[in-house]
């Protein structure tokens, strides 16, 4: 199964909603759409199910052109984010009507929809109606119900984004296993650059309805194309600044330069953008390749063992990410230290310099 747009695009009115987009989504793993909230994923999943027509472009699905396919005629899952179910029926009605459709025998159907309501730590709620059930566990009921289909397209918008952190952790290590044998396309929709790493498979980067970047999850992260596809994939946002290289070194400001990795000496003198995740500018020195900076520091979020700190370096607003508790006062002035081999260079069409 393979969901493929060629040159699709959505105009409303004389606004793009989405631009171009040529993507090839496969049944192998996740395909995941990553972007901020109103980044055009939610239309994009719109498009694939039929609920929304293209203005331009076509939209082919196992060989099969469906641009104008209605929704009735496409064997598909959608479940949004704000969870929709049947009042009317129980938790185990809700989840059945998709097999009762299909006239499936009512042994079967108790059979599965037992099995999922298993997976999914929902057996004490079958009986339940939905105004019965706490949000988190709507959403599993609507989960559910897509997972018990065995649709050839699954649509995942935001699937886990109401339920409680305990259970979105389990079901982000489980659902890939779901999947997993179905023959089914899956797209997962998530505004979290790390559920789309935990969840792996394919990511297409989405920015204002364009797509910036489509490949391989990991391979997105560690070399983003351009500076719209490192911004996109990095939560606490990418630290970027203005920089300028001078020879073999790098300078930041007038009191930091350091020298640039040998593979990069080829790059032209003149100005750049440089970007640094927050995790790779840490609060205390290690080993390896850093310089250290000084910054005044703003606010200090600690969480569990983690320590996220906004600081202010010149007139840059930046983050450090690191483990351990680092509670700094604000207002102080305290020490950083930037990984040199972790920063990124972009040149002045966004576009990231490599060896």
């Amino acid at each position: 199964m393979t969901l493929v747009f060629k040159d699709v695009s959505l105009n409303v009115g004389a606004q793009t909603h989405i631009y171009p987009t040529n993507l090839e989504f496969g049944q192998t793993g996740f395909n995941i759409l990553l972007g901020t909230t109103l980044a055009g994923k939610t239309t994009l999943m719109q498009i694939m199910a039929g609920l929304i027509k293209p203005t331009a472009g076509e939209i082919w699905f196992d060989g099969r052109n469906v641009t104008g396919t209605s929704v009735q005629k496409r064997n598909v899952s959608l479940v949004h984010q704000q969870f929709i179910n049947y009042p009317n029926m129980n938790v185990f009605e809700n989840i059945a009507s998709p097999l009762r459709v299909i006239g499936m025998g009512k042994a079967e159907i108790t059979r599965q929809v037992e099995t999922i309501a298993e997976m999914l730590k929902m057996t004490p709620m079958l009986g339940r109606k939905p105004a019965e059930l706490s949000g988190g566990q709507q959403q599993r009921t609507a989960l559910a119900r897509a997972l018990v289909k065995q649709a050839d397209l699954v649509l995942l918008d935001e699937p886990l984004a109401n339920l409680d952190f305990k259970l979105r952790e389990e079901l982000r290590e489980e659902l890939p296993k779901m999947f997993e044998n179905r023959g089914c396309c899956v797209v997962y929709a998530t505004t979290e650059p790390m559920e789309a790493l935990l969840l792996g498979g394919h990511t297409a980067c989405l920015h204002e309805g364009a797509i910036t970047q489509f490949g391989k999850t990991d391979e997105i992260y560690r070399v983003p194309a351009n500076l719209k596809s490192a911004q996109v994939f990095s939560d606490p946002p990418i630290n970027i600044a203005a920089v300028t290289k001078q020879g073999n070194r790098i300078i930041l400001n007038s009191n930091v330069s350091w020298v640039l990795d040998k593979n990069l000496h080829q790059m032209a003198d003149g100005p750049y953008t440089l970007g640094i995740r927050p995790h790779h500018i840490l609060p205390f020195e290690t080993e390896g390749n850093s310089v250290k900076i000084s910054g005044k520091v703003l606010v200090t979020e600690l969480s569990g063992s983690e320590s996220t700190i906004h600081f202010n370096l010149d007139d840059l607003s930046w983050v450090s990410q690191a483990s351990g508790i680092h509670a700094f006062d604000r207002e102080t002035i305290n020490s950083f230290y930037l990984q040199t081999d972790r920063c990124l260079y972009f040149d002045n069409n966004e576009q990231l310099v490599q060896t």
